[in-house]
């Protein structure tokens, strides 16, 4: 008898996520571009707001790439 634990797999935490092929990483944060240097960076929860390379502390939260689309009346 094998187990599936022996071979290396582990079954996800969330089967929603597993059904849509979803992967969550909660590590990789959000995107922001600075507003003096137009530089790409992310920051995570506890991380200062402050642009990693100049250090500027005015931001702006990237645009998502998914498709929003919202219903007008």
């Amino acid at each position: 008898m094998s187990s599936p634990q022996r071979e290396g797999f582990t079954a996800p935490a969330s089967i929603s996520h597993a059904a849509h092929g979803q992967v969550t990483n909660k590590s990789l944060g959000v995107k922001y571009n600075c507003a003096q240097c137009a530089t790409s960076f992310s920051l995570g929860k506890s991380d200062a707001i402050r642009c990693k390379e100049c250090g500027h502390r005015v931001i702006y939260k990237a645009r998502t790439r998914r498709m929003v689309q919202f219903e007008a009346r």
